[in-house]
């Protein structure tokens, strides 16, 4: 992520429904303006990636999803609620931070993702793995 080893905080948190962004503002006096389409296919969640490398589940139909709510875990993170029913994904600030220092790559890893599986980004999820991609409930 980055070579600092305090964690970061953030200073502003905005949810732009319009515009399908949350804009977060860091004490290092980074603000980043992070895709609600981009958190949910890198959720954090078991569910989408999965309980260990390769466990990973391409996420697909997102482009259209709204955070719903966005819910303080603590003082570390924070629990979107997303549109499309998924709110197990807890983002800690660092998750965000990298999440949106790290935008252009990620989106250019997801789109190298969808080419290799031959899947549309707009395809929606196939119903088996979108249910329980992990074996248990969530």
């Amino acid at each position: 992520m980055s070579t600092r080893t305090e964690p970061h905080h953030p200073t502003a948190i905005t949810l732009h429904q319009r515009s399908r962004v949350l804009e977060v503002g860091f004490d290092d006096g980074r603000s980043f303006r992070i895709p609600f389409e981009l958190m949910r296919v890198y959720s954090p969640s078991a569910e989408v990636q999965g309980h260990g490398p390769g466990q990973e589940v391409l996420q697909t139909g997102k482009r259209e999803v709204e955070v719903n709510a966005l819910e303080p875990i603590g003082n570390y993170a924070v629990l979107p609620r997303f549109s499309d029913g998924h709110d197990t994904g807890i983002y800690s600030w660092d998750y965000l931070y990298f999440l949106g220092s790290q935008q252009a790559d990620l989106w250019k890893q997801y789109e190298e993702r969808l080419a290799q599986a031959g899947v549309d980004r707009d395809a929606p999820m196939a119903m088996g793995k979108a249910a329980s991609s992990c074996g248990h409930s969530h």
